[in-house]
Formats: C-alpha cells, structure tokens, sequence
C-alpha cells in the first residue's frame, strides 16, 4: 500500500509495493530507489484520471475551461520501491483524507494523490476579485488510502474551527486549500469597501474568505501571498489580488482549448477521421 511522507520539508517519499499506482504532477520525480531492477514507470496522462474514457475526457474539458488543469502522469510500481518527488523548492505537505471528505486546493498546489481520491473541479459562488477564481480544483477520499500532497511557498500555517466552531478569516491570496466534508466547507466571501478604495488609501485587506461556526474546515494558509492586483483606487492603488501564477482563461483561449482537446479525443477514439474531432474545430472556431 502506498506510503506517502515528507522528507526534510521539501521533498515527497512514497514507499510502494507490486501494484501500486500514484499519481503525480509531470515530471515532479527526482530519484527512486528499487529492490532490485526499475520496478516502476511513468506515463503522461492525456486526459487524466476520471474512470471511463469519457468521463476522463468530460473532467479535461472542465479543468481546461476554468483554468484548473494540471499536467498529470501515472507513476506504476511493478515491484517494492521508493520514489522522491519535489517542485522548484516549495514545501511539502500530506493530507490524509476520511472517506467521503473533500480537499478544495488550486492545482498548481498539487504535487501528488493516491488512487483512493477522485480528482475533479468545482465552481464557487464567491472569490471572484480573489486569486480563487470562480473554481477550484477537489480531491475526495473515496477509498481508505487517500492522501494528497500539497505544494506550498513556506511553511505552512494550519488553523481549524472543526471542533470550536471558531470564526477564520484568510486573505485569500494565502490561501493553499481547505479540506472537510463537502461543500459545507466552503468559505463565505467579505468584502469591505469604502470611499478610500477610491482614493486609493485603501489597508489592502478589501476582502477575505470566512469560515463561521457553520462552515467548519481545516485550512492551510502559506507565508507567502500571490502577487497580484485589480486596480481601482485613483492612484492605481490594489484593493485585492488575482493569481500571477495562474489566470483566469479568455473564452477565446478556453475554446481552443477545448477544440484542442476534443479534436485529440477524436483522434484517440477514431482514428482520427472521427466526429468528435470535427466537434472539436467546430466549437474552437465558435470562440
């Protein structure tokens, strides 16, 4: 069974047997260790994990639209051995999950998962000024191993209301993700405006994500705030923050997207003469 553990704060260990499967951020893997002859191997996932084809093919068109897909690949362990992954640096942190509890996290904080995790993307009724965007990327445990490790600029801080029912408040700029049962976790969105924002004498904490005594969570906030800014102060001043690492795609942008991935589909499943590569020009020229 599949053992995942953080070495020297930066780096992914995952101890696997004969059988094992582990999915990672493409090419997060940095050395590996077998007993005996390389027992495991990488494979670049074209549509990523999701049961059948089409519903894989269904998860890709939703994570390329909303600016949430992350280039995966499946690591299969043929034999006992241990595997490091890392990302430029960052911190590593694994989550174990209870079965039927939901990690909300932005996918470029994903380094890897067990197969014991359905990995998909939800839309959010706020955050739309924040670096969250109006989706995020979840991973719930469907299974008795799931464990997700998480990507994060510093050492983390971890705060909880799952039990005192505490009020939270999170620039969502710090925010790396946020794990309990459903979309009961999810946080409120404040915002405070004022006629400062306008002159641009504004403190820079405009909005903040909440979690009240009825929203319970575990959230895991990092040192180190995304860089960003929408500017509506005169002096050109930032009242809140949009993600530098990851932007929100144009419908331009999406629809080629999601012609290019239709028309790979179609390639895939019909040699590529099939309909739903025509489908996929189609809704690409649309855009």
């Amino acid at each position: 069974m599949l053992k995942l553990e953080t070495v020297n704060e930066l780096t992914l260990k995952v101890t696997a047997d004969a059988g094992d499967i582990l999915y990672t951020k493409a090419g997060s893997f940095i050395s590996g260790e077998c007993y005996g002859q390389k027992n495991f191997q990488f494979e670049k996932m074209l549509l990523g994990p999701g049961g059948t084809p089409v519903a894989a093919a269904l998860g890709q068109l939703t994570r390329r639209f909303t600016g949430e897909n992350l280039p995966l690949m499946k690591v299969s362990m043929r034999g006992q051995s241990i595997t490091y992954y890392a990302n430029e640096a960052q911190h590593v942190v694994v989550i174990p999950l209870q079965y039927g509890e939901t990690l909300s996290i932005e996918s470029e904080n994903i380094l890897a998962f067990t197969p014991d995790c359905k990995y998909s993307v939800r839309f959010l009724a706020s955050g739309v000024i924040s670096q969250k965007g109006l989706a995020t990327s979840t991973l719930t445990a469907q299974g008795p191993n799931a464990q997700v490790a998480v990507l994060i600029d510093g050492n983390p801080i971890v705060m909880s209301n799952m039990q005192s029912g505490n009020t939270i408040e999170v620039d969502p700029d710090a925010v790396v993700c946020w794990a309990g049962q459903g979309n009961s976790a999810d946080p409120g969105f404040k915002l405070d405006l004022s006629w400062k924002n306008i002159i641009g004498q504004a403190s820079g904490e405009s909005y903040m994500m909440e979690w009240g005594g009825n929203r319970r969570a575990t959230i895991i906030v990092q040192p180190n705030e995304r860089k960003s800014g929408v500017n509506i102060g005169m002096d050109g001043g930032s009242s809140g923050q949009r993600a530098s690492r990851q932007q929100n795609q144009t419908l331009g942008q999406a629809g080629q997207s999601i012609g290019q991935t239709l028309g790979g589909l179609g390639d895939m499943l019909g040699g590529g003469q099939g309909g739903m590569g025509g489908l996929g020009g189609i809704i690409g020229g649309i855009f």
